[in-house]
């Protein structure tokens, strides 16, 4: 049978693989399209294989919200150009569109699901045929469902770079879904970990004051001047500073600048002697108020209540104080239960393209 131009086109156009492909495979079945499409995706198994080991640490995030529902999928590619590639977004809105409906709880369940667009297909064998398709590993790396009787409110940033769900306790009006929407790009924007203290565990607690206590103790020239003092006097009973840093210290104790002045060696040793000192340090007031300080600064950029609402007209109204003023308005109460925020790529490492040695290597120079 005669392959015509027609034939390729059309097979192409579904299919959105090469050209030669095509036809090879519509030669291969004598013109059969269906046959021809299954010929493709076998190929693009073969050739998704191959590019499996490479690094994916680009893509997009994607929100889908109906009917009290909502998902938010994270699916990359290993270019920013990719990302930005038509049937690539198609591919993960169509992802997301069926997450929303899906039951599934972890990636391996949702994976092996019938593909809602073909369902002779898995979601798996759908990520395959547009491996082969858009010619770069692909992977559907995380998601997550919401379902409320409240209000949900999603938010895209950047194309796709950010991507935030975030689920209220609420009635649902205009006033409220806006409000959500801008605590949303708050989320974006700002990165909390938690909506509020009471989400932080005793133990993340304990563990974020021993960090703060270890951070102060590595850093004396913050540490309080009565503190400072013995451990200089330490330092210098057990002769740890060279003749110069003892000069300048003879020179300068007194100088606020002090520490600028002294060798890095000597910072270290004043450091050691600080964490050696910890129990006896930690006994101190004065060190326990900066520490409580340092903690108090922390959770307020991590607690999303705690944080300055980033649309606050006197810049310091927080966003627990700005829901408030948004339950007074609607005659009810406004209170955040949940919000998911991905950012692409983020935890995944990036490779590092050398374009120049990438050609030379495929010259065989």
């Amino acid at each position: 049978m005669t392959i015509t131009a027609a034939m390729v086109k059309e097979l192409r156009e579904l299919t959105g693989a090469g050209v030669m492909a095509c036809k090879k495979a519509l030669v291969e079945t004598d013109g059969d399209q269906e046959a021809a499409i299954e010929v493709l995706r076998k190929k693009g198994e073969a050739t998704a294989v191959k590019k499996s080991g490479r690094i994916a640490a680009e893509g997009i995030v994607y929100t889908t919200v109906k009917d009290g529902k909502a998902a938010i999928v994270e699916v990359n590619s290993e270019t920013d150009f990719v990302a930005k590639n038509e049937k690539f977004q198609t591919f993960v809105a169509n992802v997301a569109n069926q997450i929303v409906d899906s039951s599934a709880t972890d990636m391996d369940t949702f994976m092996a699901e019938p593909w809602e667009l073909d369902t002779t297909k898995t979601v798996k064998d759908e990520l395959v045929s547009q491996i082969a398709v858009i010619g770069e590993n692909m992977n559907i790396r995380r998601f997550e469902r919401i379902e409320s009787d409240g209000v949900i409110a999603s938010y895209i940033h950047a194309g796709g770079k950010i991507g935030v769900l975030v689920e209220a306790d609420a009635p649902a009006n205009d006033t409220v879904t806006a409000a959500i929407k801008t605590i949303a790009m708050q989320i974006a924007a700002m990165n909390p970990q938690y909506i509020s203290r009471n989400d932080i565990s005793a133990d993340e607690l304990a563990k974020m004051r021993e960090i703060t206590i270890d951070s102060a103790l590595n850093e004396p020239d913050s540490l309080p001047k009565p503190i400072q003092k013995d451990i200089f006097a330490e330092a210098l009973s057990q002769n740890v500073f060279n003749d110069e840093d003892k000069a300048i210290y003879e020179e300068k104790q007194n100088d606020k600048y002090l520490f600028n002045f002294l060798s890095n060696e000597a910072k270290a040793s004043l450091s050691s002697i600080a964490m050696a000192k910890k129990a006896e340090i930690m006994e101190n007031k004065i060190f326990n108020g900066l520490v409580e300080g340092r903690v108090s600064k922390q959770l307020k950029e991590v607690c999303l209540l705690d944080q300055t609402y980033v649309m606050a007209a006197d810049g310091k109204q927080t966003v627990a104080k700005y829901l408030d003023e948004v339950s007074k308005e609607v005659g009810a109460t406004v209170a955040l239960k949940k919000f998911v925020r991905f950012e692409t790529g983020e935890g995944l490492e990036k490779k590092e393209e050398n374009f120049a040695e990438e050609v030379a290597a495929q010259m065989g120079n």
